[in-house]
């Protein structure tokens, strides 16, 4: 495939989902580069959504370390069940967090951040390997929508470590 994402800008939301989903797919079934598997996801995301912040954290030992990403600068190390993404690695369960204001613990490693979605990336054998992190400076753009797709995206994602 080639390093293009087609995607009708007009599309709805889920509509944009089924669209990349098999681009991404397609665009890392073939690579064995972990980084670079997870640098393109995270650049395919941010391409279409836009979003202020989305990237991986990778589990290593007792913290989640961070790996590829796209947006500004970000919190290096997390630990186990501390902030939105130690708690989706805890519960192994995503989390939607549309005030991070309001959640517990929240890591603030943006101001500009306010609404959050964290997928944990599980694999077969249910051990989390990492998570997907998405964050967006507005309140009115991450939804259910976003958890159904990224949690198939993820499982695509946990086939490749």
């Amino acid at each position: 495939m080639s390093e293009n994402i087609n995607i009708d800008t007009n599309a709805s939301k889920s509509e944009k989902y089924e669209a990349l989903l098999p681009q991404i797919k397609s665009l890392i079934s073939y690579e064995t580069n972990l980084t670079a598997n997870l640098a393109n996801t995270c650049a395919a995301l941010h391409e279409v959504f836009n979003w202020w912040w989305v990237g991986f954290y990778l589990v290593e030992a007792e913290e989640l370390v961070l790996g590829p990403f796209q947006g500004p600068v970000a919190c290096t190390r997390i630990r186990f069940g501390r902030g939105v993404c130690g708690t989706a690695w805890k519960e192994a369960k995503s989390q939607l967090v549309p005030d991070v204001e309001k959640f517990p613990g929240h890591i603030a490693c943006s101001s500009a951040s306010v609404s959050e979605i964290v997928i944990p990336v599980i694999d077969k054998n249910g051990k989390v390997l990492a998570v997907l992190d998405v964050d967006s400076e507005r309140y009115d753009v991450l939804d259910e929508t976003d958890v159904l797709y990224l949690e198939k995206l993820a499982a695509m994602v946990a086939e490749k470590f």
